[in-house]
């Protein structure tokens, strides 16, 4: 039923391995590593219009969560209108909120189908789908660091007898799918921390399944990782590395909404006013604004112009009639002549 996947998947394989194969000795290791590691980059630049799509969508929520708030408090208890609620407004402004899982979900049957391509190498086996018999016995004793790509660290039976012929013992096989096993889990934690990352704080049930893929997720494969062949080893640590620095780049030029980092970008996105536009043109009369005074310096600018003006030489009179010198206030008198050398004729 999936033949024609696990012939595309070692179709591709196949073809990086001939290039590989040009410079590298097509029996070496290093050969069938690199073309799976190849084939994990293929993959990813095929999904990434997908990746780009799933971006979008998160961006998208993030928006609408002021809104589905609203629509919490509005609806209460009645989950059935909450629900057809966020479904027209999520239909109103083009949001689909499976397009987070569009990236993932294709990446599930060409992990099985190398999965399966791989459990079935063994020496002197004949051709699986586009391989020769030559190119199917020089893949399954592949070695890597002296462990053979097919072999895994729980392997056993007819197959183990044949590797462990070629090889000569669990050490090597072992001590390399040990080290695949760690670095795929703690690739697969930080590749979990930087999603919640882009994703942006979340509340209520989404947080406990992020929490809950954060911590299972490394945790099943610790488990499950004793069973996967070296090169499905190789290839989930390379795909979580192809990750990490994917979301790396997107957090740079797209960070999160309300984060330091988007405040940030958006302070040194804004452009700069140059004062050269604010200057008038050659020839044209600048306009001048204004300044601002205080509201009690005007009041009494316009009580002093609306007041008669008293001469210098007539002493201000009292309140009650007298002098300004009866009053208490301090008189004005003429001011003196200024003292001047007189010109020589």
């Amino acid at each position: 039923m999936l033949d024609w996947l696990y012939t595309a998947i070692s179709f591709v394989m196949k073809q990086w391995h001939s290039l590989f194969s040009t410079f590298l000795d097509p029996a070496g290791g290093v050969a069938w590593a690199l073309s799976i590691m190849f084939l994990v980059v293929t993959v990813r630049l095929i999904l990434f219009p997908l990746f780009v799509k799933q971006i979008k969508s998160q961006r998208a929520m993030q928006e609408l969560q002021p809104e589905i708030a609203k629509l919490r408090k509005q609806y209460g208890s009645d989950r059935q209108g909450m629900s057809q609620a966020m479904m027209a407004l999520q239909k109103e402004r083009g949001v689909n909120p499976l397009a987070g899982c569009l990236p993932v979900l294709p990446q599930i049957p060409v992990f099985l189908s190398l999965f399966h391509v791989l459990r079935r190498l063994a020496p002197g086996k004949e051709g699986l789908y586009s391989w020769s018999d030559q190119l199917t016995d020089q893949a399954a004793r592949a070695e890597l660091f002296g462990a053979p790509i097919s072999a895994s660290f729980n392997m056993s039976g007819a197959k183990a007898d044949a590797l462990l012929a070629v090889t000569g013992g669990y050490l090597s096989i072992r001590a390399v799918a040990a080290v695949l096993i760690v670095v795929m889990c703690l690739t697969t934690f930080f590749t979990q921390k930087q999603i919640m990352r882009r994703s942006g704080p979340v509340e209520g049930q989404a947080a406990t399944v992020q929490r809950l893929m954060l911590y299972g997720m490394p945790l099943s494969l610790l488990v499950s990782g004793f069973f996967f062949p070296i090169g499905v080893l190789l290839y989930w640590t390379t795909n979580n590395l192809w990750t990490l620095g994917q979301q790396f780049f997107i957090l740079r030029k797209m960070p999160p909404p309300g984060s330091d980092a988007a405040k940030a970008k958006a302070a040194a996105d804004k452009p700069a006013i140059d004062p050269r536009t604010l200057a008038p043109k050659p020839g044209a009369k600048p306009v001048r604004t204004k300044a601002a005074r205080p509201a009690g310096a005007s009041a009494a600018s316009s009580v002093a112009q609306a007041l008669p003006s008293v001469p210098e030489q007539t002493a201000a009179a009292a309140p009650d009639g007298g002098s300004a010198a009866d009053s208490g206030e301090p008189k004005i008198g003429p001011r003196p002549a200024a003292k001047g050398k007189r010109k020589r004729r």
